[in-house]
């Protein structure tokens, strides 16, 4: 690790200590400690604003100063992506928290309007209701937003939001994450296939410049183009403030149709059916463990009806639903598969997708998604136990596939052609979205050599591998991203919102 603080000021870094305090309190500002670092990088200080006035303070105390600031949510995702090149100071936002429904009174100090987005790359986020990335287009006829707090902790406001009969469309992978921190890395989760990505369904957007200016991203025609960028820039191009989401009831039922699977092929046909057959999953996930087991003789996918059983009724039958059978990336399962009639080898892994609705609508769907999977579906009442959880440990080497769907079993071949192994795979494979683990201890040249080969093989798919964590070694000795082409967009919004580079410098894709 590597300390962030120029000696240059460090004969006035008792100053700076004072004004924090002063304009955070004497609780909320300090020098940083040993557990005060962005992906192996020390910070100098840490400053915990109150407010966004108290934020824009820190971020004008920074400016004249010429320090670095990089703001920090839970922590859930500190260490993705580069280094950035300093951390001066370190914003946390765990006090910019708090819920608010339209019209309501303030709730995190933001007095007084916030001006409109600038010209060009500053005009921030557009409306954005009905505009998914790959997803359906949702219409929620209860029209339902709310402006949340960027520090407020996402499963608080989904409690919160429970008590009301209703949530939001986010189920982001990170145990403990914020708002802000899931708008900042752009993370999605399963109920991105039918709601979009975390951007895609921002109604409004506060976030303040490198400057300490507070800015309103409203609906105007730049606003997608930036929201695009804002969202994913891990506190690069603005430090978030509050965002305004769609609040959406919650579903009567929810059921999960699990269906055993082998090989990646075989997870393609089984999509590409299920998709055709319009049963409008709500999500659709894949857990293909590193393990090689004998295939069995595939069943075709228009296979033999299922018998129409309650969807609980498959619970203690297969471990998806019994809370237990839940198996970490790259292990074996243990127990016995569902009986179907025939003595069957367990399976490499699940596929599992999710429907929600009405109960009767429901219960109709999963008879028909049961008949269409064939041999081994199963329904049950709650998700196996790795629903939500990312496959690598965070001293894996984690990297993420975004390929079109129909390429997207050809990524994973291309992916264990170069290792010369199955890797573990998970992901939203309805979206062309996995993630995959390389063991951390993989030398470096070697995880170029792979990076290398798999981005020749999306190259012509219009796919990309991005390295999302590593250890240091590995970090700084690949190309994390590869071939970028949102990268000239993202170089002229740097410059546009922090031309000194003041913000998280290093952290985003080209070293900005």
């Amino acid at each position: 690790m590597s300390g962030s603080l120029p000696s240059a000021h460090r004969s006035g870094s008792t100053d700076i200590t004072r004004r924090l305090v002063e304009i955070c309190g004497p609780s909320f500002a300090r020098p940083a400690g040993p557990a005060d670092e962005v992906a192996g990088r020390l910070a100098g200080w840490v400053a915990v604003p109150g407010d966004a006035r108290a934020a824009a303070e820190v971020l004008r105390l920074a400016a004249t100063h010429d320090l670095t600031v990089v703001p920090r949510g839970a922590g859930t995702k500190i260490d993705w992506g580069a280094p950035p090149e300093r951390v001066d100071i370190m914003l946390d936002t765990g006090r910019l928290a708090g819920i608010r429904s339209p019209g309501g009174p303030g709730w995190h100090g933001t007095t007084g309007p916030a001006r409109s987005g600038p010209a060009g790359a500053g005009r921030p986020v557009g409306r954005a209701e009905g505009r998914h990335r790959r997803g359906e287009s949702v219409s929620d006829p209860s029209g339902s937003v709310v402006e949340i707090g960027a520090g407020t902790p996402l499963r608080a406001v989904q409690a919160a939001l429970e008590r009301t009969g209703r949530r939001l469309a986010l189920d982001a992978p990170s145990p403990g994450a914020t708002v802000g921190g899931v708008l900042a890395a752009d993370e999605a989760g399963p109920l991105r296939l039918r709601y979009g990505t975390p951007g895609d369904q921002l109604v409004d957007l506060r976030y303040l410049t490198a400057d300490g200016e507070l800015v309103e991203a409203g609906g105007d025609e730049a606003g997608p183009e930036l929201a695009r960028l804002l969202c994913g820039s891990h506190g690069g191009l603005g430090v978030l403030v509050s965002a305004t989401l769609r609040a959406r009831p919650l579903p009567p039922r929810r059921a999960w149709v699990t269906r055993p699977v082998w090989t990646p092929l075989e997870v393609h046909e089984l999509i590409r059916a299920v998709l055709s057959a319009g049963l409008r999953p709500a999500a659709i996930e894949l857990d293909l463990p590193a393990v090689r087991r004998p295939p069995t003789p595939r069943t075709p996918v228009s296979g033999p009806a299922w018998s129409g059983h309650p969807a609980g009724s498959a619970r203690a039958a297969h471990p998806a639903g019994s809370g237990r059978a839940a198996h970490p990336a790259g292990s074996a399962r243990s127990g016995p598969m569902p009986r179907t009639g025939r003595s069957t080898p367990p399976a490499a892994g699940d596929l599992v997708m999710l429907l929600e609705g009405g109960p009767a609508d429901v219960a109709e769907r999963a008879r028909h998604l049961t008949r269409l999977l064939g041999e081994g579906a199963t329904v049950a009442d709650s998700p196996p136990e790795w629903w939500r959880h990312y496959p690598f440990r965070p001293d894996d080497i984690a990297l993420r596939v975004d390929v079109p769907l129909t390429d997207l079993h050809a990524a994973i071949y291309a992916l264990r052609d170069a290792v010369g192994a199955p890797v573990p795979v998970r992901g939203s494979v309805g979206l062309g979205v996995a993630h995959a683990v390389l063991p951390g201890g993989t030398p470096v040249d070697r995880v170029a050599s792979i990076l290398t080969a798999v981005r020749q093989v999306l190259l012509a798919r219009e796919g990309r591998c991005v390295v999302l964590a590593a250890p240091t070694a590995v970090r700084q000795g690949v190309d994390l991203w590869g071939d970028l082409p949102v990268l000239p967009r993202l170089h002229a919004a740097k410059q546009h919102l922090d031309p000194h580079h003041r913000l998280a410098p290093g952290r985003l894709p080209g070293g900005l």
